[in-house]
């Protein structure tokens, strides 16, 4: 601990004994370093924060979705520092005073491209920042980018809209010719192997239509039938007369006349032959037959037309036309399946012919009715971009005016120069000591010679030596002084110019 303890003090006294090299090394970096940073330009830096919102009460199909919202902002963020955009900044700011030709231009806008960032944020917020030796200028380009930020989002999606009316447009004119020559091939092809056979449609189209109708029509034909039937059995079991105006009709007979009328009643519902009810009528009805015609007319004789066997009559009328017209349709439809069948077993490539025709016809036209929708929403679309806010623009942060340089961190970096020029001083005083043979203390001569010291003699120094000493202690001193006051000025300077330059 000993020997470590004296190898401090010889370097401390090495150094000591050097100390004006160690204050002209210190001067010579600190004034060196000084000048180095006094040359490096202030660069102070300007943001801004812009917000992106959704502003419209229209439905999504014709409003603007948040992807076109985030499309939008990405292409503006990309490009925005474009050179175009650079120009107009140069030209609508104090940047236009600096420039004389078309290369002082060109200068400007690759120095702006490397000093401006534009940074997307979460929830559709821009950062835009620009730094430059000039608060001023930095806060003016930050607001022209704002303006043509905004001028740009206004005004993109309504070009988009315009070329893409346009293209649209051109689309539909072609796809209308093509329908047109579509329909004209489909009419000629009817005419010339479809004119005379019913139906709509393809052949295959045509023969599903009739044989569902036949279908519909045998199902509709039975029923009438089995109808008509139940009628005519109904008829044959009613007496065409009644008891004539001058007798009078026994009990037993108006009974009857009661159960033949419920009975029809029952059966103008719709009720079948095995429903509850019409199997109690029906057994009544043949217990009062039998009844009546046992049972003698009354004085007076003759008889009248039967109301009840008029209405069945009417109805049997009725019944009948059904069947025959459900007859006659019936006949058409076979009519009509065996002139299709007919042609296609006659031509077989009509039918494939024809399925391609339609086929074609059908795709054009399904094709032509697409654009012509994605036309109109796309031409709503463009109206409400342009006559509602759709897409609202807010400043939340404002261009700010810096006060401070944000680079070069001049105090910390004439500090910096202070401590290193010190250091380097006392770095040269300590080496030079190394360098030179001397040896401070008798030990260290007992170790270079390996030779016994018998004794060492202290220095004598006389009032006159003193005196001088001390006068150099005091220029030493106030050199030393003189370095920490300079730096102190130098950082008061720093200030100063800081506050100038707000």
């Amino acid at each position: 601990m000993n020997g470590l303890y004296d190898e401090i003090r010889i370097a401390l006294h090495a150094i000591w004994t050097r100390r004006w090299l160690a204050l002209a090394a210190a001067w010579v970096v600190a004034v060196l370093g000084w000048l180095a940073v006094s040359q490096i330009p202030n660069s102070y830096e300007s943001h801004a924060r812009v917000s992106v919102q959704m502003n419209t009460i229209l439905p999504g199909k014709v409003g603007i979705t948040p992807g076109d919202q985030q499309k939008g902002v990405d292409r503006v963020r990309t490009t925005l520092t474009s050179a175009v955009n650079l120009e107009k900044v140069v030209r609508g700011t104090e940047l236009a005073s600096t420039i004389s030709n078309d290369r002082d231009v060109a200068d400007r806008v690759a120095a702006l491209q490397l000093a401006i960032k534009v940074t997307a944020q979460a929830d559709n917020l821009i950062d835009i920042s620009v730094t430059n030796p000039k608060p001023k200028i930095a806060r003016a380009v930050v607001q022209k980018l704002i303006d043509i930020f905004v001028e740009q989002n206004l005004a993109g999606d309504r070009d988009e809209t315009s070329s893409t009316l346009r293209f649209l447009d051109a689309q539909l004119a072609e796809r209308q010719k093509q329908l047109a020559d579509a329909e004209a091939k489909r009419a000629d092809f009817q005419n010339r192997y479809l004119g005379s056979l019913p139906g709509t449609g393809s052949l295959n189209d045509r023969m599903s239509a009739a044989r569902t109708q036949m279908a519909q029509v045998d199902n509709d034909l039975a029923a009438a039938q089995s109808s008509l039937a139940a009628l005519n059995g109904q008829m044959a079991g009613t007496s065409s007369t009644v008891a004539g105006a001058g007798g009078t009709a026994g009990p037993a007979r108006a009974r009857l006349a009661a159960i033949q009328g419920q009975l029809a009643e029952a059966q103008a519902k719709g009720y079948t032959d095995r429903h509850p009810d019409v199997v109690a009528l029906r057994g009544q009805l043949s217990a009062a037959q039998a009844a009546a015609r046992n049972e003698p007319l009354s004085a007076g004789g003759g008889g009248s037309a039967n109301p009840l066997y008029l209405s069945l009559r009417s109805m049997q009328a009725d019944k009948q036309a059904t069947v025959a017209s459900l007859t006659m349709r019936k006949s058409q439809l076979q009519s009509d399946l065996s002139q299709i069948t007919a042609k296609l077993a006659g031509d077989p490539a009509v039918a494939a012919e024809q399925s391609q025709i339609e086929n074609d016809y059908q795709v054009l036209k399904d094709a032509y009715a697409k654009l012509l929708s994605d036309r109109e929403d796309i031409k709503l679309r463009g109206q409400a971009e342009s006559q509602t806010d759709a897409i609202k623009f807010t400043v939340i942060d404002p261009p700010t005016a810096p006060r401070v340089p944000t680079a070069p961190n001049r105090p910390l970096l004439l500090t910096g120069v202070l401590i290193a020029g010190l250091c380097l001083g006392v770095g040269v005083a300590f080496a030079m000591g190394q360098l030179k043979t001397t040896y401070p203390t008798a030990g260290r001569l007992e170790r270079a010679t390996g030779m016994t010291v018998i004794g060492s003699i202290g220095e004598a120094v006389t009032s006159a030596q003193i005196a001088l000493r001390r006068r150099k202690l005091m220029y030493f001193g106030g050199g030393a002084a003189g370095l920490l006051v300079a730096w102190v000025a130098l950082i008061g300077v720093e200030m100063v110019q800081r506050g100038l330059a707000a």
